[in-house]
């Protein structure tokens, strides 16, 4: 009977959350190669995210919902290993990227997506990549990193970029469907061009793609017929990735001269498996994250997999 009440109350409790309206939202997300192995440690290493996000009171005619965040963001790139100390035998360039994001959503009636956002920050050592991974090395117990001497060269970075989303088809039950995903970057870091396919399987009737956490619109306020519904699904996320430029490979055309610097790979595959799921005030993600070869040279050419750790907390 115990048993029964206690299981009784902790549904209750859900299904009372998931039916409030957020218009708030603070989140961290970590990318790190530990979460998919413990003895590689090499290219896309690490990346932190810390985001606040809030909707928009204003409303027009042709939009669900407009979301504002803003974002402080660091990525840190190796070679194969942290501890290479020759640079002859860097098959690509020790690089960080420290940067502060401000952007919007507008989330379309039509079942699309538009986001855009500015990025300001900097590469090279006053972007603290060495710091920030001896930090995380002593608290695993790994060696320190050596070579970050040889990193790419301080330089501003300016990028913008842009997504776009668009409801494709979902099955008649509403457990799985299919939205076209796409996305640009034009800047002083990153410039490219990616497109793909975003599927997702439920566990429960999935929510469209303008009220749901696998595409970041689960906010909502008095303005929105929506409120917040509890989630839980898989998903799978292929992609292709045209590189122009990317300054963690080649250095920064604003400060040329980085002594270690390869050449990139222009077509690049990505793939994104995960798992997402709502609980109370909070939604927690796991990815795994697999792509193929960015730089030329490599001496590891089967591709990067790193995995990916979220955790947000709604706010009224």
């Amino acid at each position: 009977m115990k048993f029964t009440i206690s299981y009784f109350l902790f549904f209750f409790s859900l299904w009372m959350f998931s039916q409030q309206k957020f218009s708030r939202e603070i989140s961290f997300v970590n990318d790190n190669d530990l979460f998919v192995s413990t003895d590689k440690d090499r290219y896309y290493t690490n990346g932190i995210f810390l985001s606040y996000k809030y909707l928009s009171n204003s409303e027009r005619k042709n939009l669900e919902k407009r979301i504002f965040q803003w974002q402080i963001g660091h990525k840190m790139f190796t070679p194969y290993k942290a501890v290479v100390t020759s640079k002859a035998y860097h098959d690509r360039a020790f690089a960080a990227y420290l940067y502060g994001v401000f952007g919007f959503t507008n989330v379309y009636k039509t079942n699309k997506i538009f986001s855009t956002s500015v990025e300001v920050g900097v590469i090279g050592e006053n972007a603290f990549g060495k710091e920030l991974q001896n930090f995380i090395h002593d608290i695993y117990g790994f060696k320190r990193a050596t070579g970050w001497e040889y990193q790419i060269k301080n330089a501003l970075g300016i990028n913008f970029y842009a997504s776009y989303e668009a409801f494709l088809v979902k099955n008649p039950s509403g457990f799985y469907d299919l939205t076209w995903v796409n996305s640009a970057n034009i800047g002083s870091v990153f410039t490219d061009i990616s497109s793909g396919i975003y599927g997702r399987i439920g566990f429960k009737p999935l929510q469209k793609i303008a009220n749901s956490i696998a595409f970041k619109t689960n906010l909502n306020n008095q303005n929105n017929k929506d409120v917040r519904e509890i989630e839980s699904f898989l998903f799978i996320k292929p992609t292709l990735r045209v590189a122009l430029y990317d300054a963690t490979i080649q250095g920064s055309f604003l400060n040329p001269g980085s002594e270690v610097t390869t050449a990139l790979v222009p077509l690049v595959f990505q793939l994104e498996v995960g798992f997402k799921f709502t609980a109370n005030r909070f939604h927690f993600a796991y990815v795994y994250n697999y792509n193929t070869s960015r730089s030329q040279g490599l001496r590891f050419e089967n591709g990067n997999k790193f995995g990916t750790i979220s955790v947000h907390y709604l706010m009224h």
